[in-house]
């Protein structure tokens, strides 16, 4: 099975295509295309690490400083209702946002959150077809794979190799001594 973490030079083109069709496809749909819906849908199509609304809301700002974080958690929601976002929200965390609304899975660090879009094209083909599981209707499917990120694994290792360390100068030291 084929596990492709999806890099800069794949997810560049994508979100400049993206951007380039977002009037006409918000006007074909009815919905005003603003100012601010465009700094919005531009910053997060930009951005490859997910972000939460307040970090959207703190670049928007900085061409848009009237703006306000309801009108940024608002504009998101509305996306996300069209098709043009999608929320990647897990289980005791914030909501994060994503521009990328092709078939993907993510991989999350358990540590610093972190979270990468992931391309798994033979669990994509699983589904591929299926309209119904049991009593359930298919809508979609988003596999998170839950991992430690490169710095946070260094981290781990440089704090373990520290405490055998720790244990090993503990234990050449006598009997009695402190």
């Amino acid at each position: 099975m084929e596990l492709q973490l999806v890099n800069e030079r794949r997810r560049a083109p994508y979100a400049a295509k993206r951007l380039s069709e977002f009037a006409a496809r918000c006007r074909k749909g009815g919905l005003a295309v603003t100012p601010q819906r465009l700094a919005i849908i531009k910053v997060l199509l930009s951005s490859a690490e997910h972000p939460r609304a307040d970090a959207i809301f703190a670049a928007v700002r900085a061409e848009h400083p009237t703006i306000s974080l309801a009108t940024v958690h608002r504009t998101l929601e509305t996306l996300c209702e069209i098709g043009e976002a999608r929320k990647v929200t897990m289980l005791h965390d914030s909501a994060r946002y994503d521009g990328n609304i092709t078939p993907h899975h993510h991989v999350v660090c358990v540590k610093c959150r972190r979270i990468r879009d992931i391309e798994i094209p033979e669990l994509d083909r699983v589904l591929q077809g299926r309209s119904q599981l049991g009593e359930f209707t298919v809508l979609g499917s988003s596999l998170e794979i839950q991992a430690l990120c490169e710095s946070c694994e260094a981290e781990r290792a440089r704090a373990s190799s520290g405490k055998k360390a720790a244990r090993g100068k503990a234990a050449e030291r006598p009997a009695g001594s402190q």
